[in-house]
């Protein structure tokens, strides 16, 4: 295959904590809940040819190699209303990480311009009714959850409009890259 291919590379919220939040965004009427697993974005959709897959593998590696483990807290609800129709829960600690992570993964070949600056978060309503958001907003208000995150991994869009793991990338050890596929 050498057409191109959409690509997104994000940290996975992990279970139970994943799949709860994915129960409520459906819960919430968000037509993508089931295609789109729970995470933090670090890169956006972003189509590359399929050849250059190895290369975008190894500049993912070398990104995950300059990271450290860190803490993700989740805490309470936010939104980008009236910019945006979306509710999102907060990262209240791990967001500086976030930034630096999302920043070595968005440069050299995947250098992008974004639409909105960067904000780490995990979203859980979308492109719903108003009443939905604010629903949303009002009964994640209380949401906590604590985890630890010791990579990301690299996402594909497939065919059937879902996004699925290709590779994850463990934090400071580039030579230990788990493919996934």
């Amino acid at each position: 295959m050498t057409g191109p291919i959409t690509i997104g590379v994000s940290i996975a919220v992990p279970e139970p904590y994943g799949q709860a939040i994915q129960d409520a965004r459906a819960g919430y009427g968000d037509p993508l809940a089931r295609s789109i697993p729970t995470h933090v974005t670090l890169l956006p959709p972003t189509e590359v040819p399929a050849g250059s897959l190895p290369e975008v593998e190894r500049h993912l590696a070398a990104a995950a190699a300059g990271q450290r483990p860190f803490r993700l807290l989740l805490h309470g609800s936010g939104t980008f209303r009236p910019v945006s129709p979306v509710v999102f829960l907060r990262v209240e600690a791990g967001a500086r990480e976030c930034r630096l992570a999302e920043a070595a993964v968005r440069s050299g070949l995947l250098a992008r311009e974004l639409s909105f600056p960067y904000h780490p978060h995990v979203t859980v309503a979308h492109a719903v009714g108003e009443e939905a958001l604010d629903r949303a907003y009002a009964e994640l208000k209380g949401y906590h959850a604590d985890f630890g995150v010791s990579g990301f991994s690299l996402y594909r869009f497939g065919a059937d409009e879902v996004w699925r793991p290709l590779r994850a990338f463990p934090f400071g050890r580039a030579e230990r890259a788990r493919d996934t596929r």
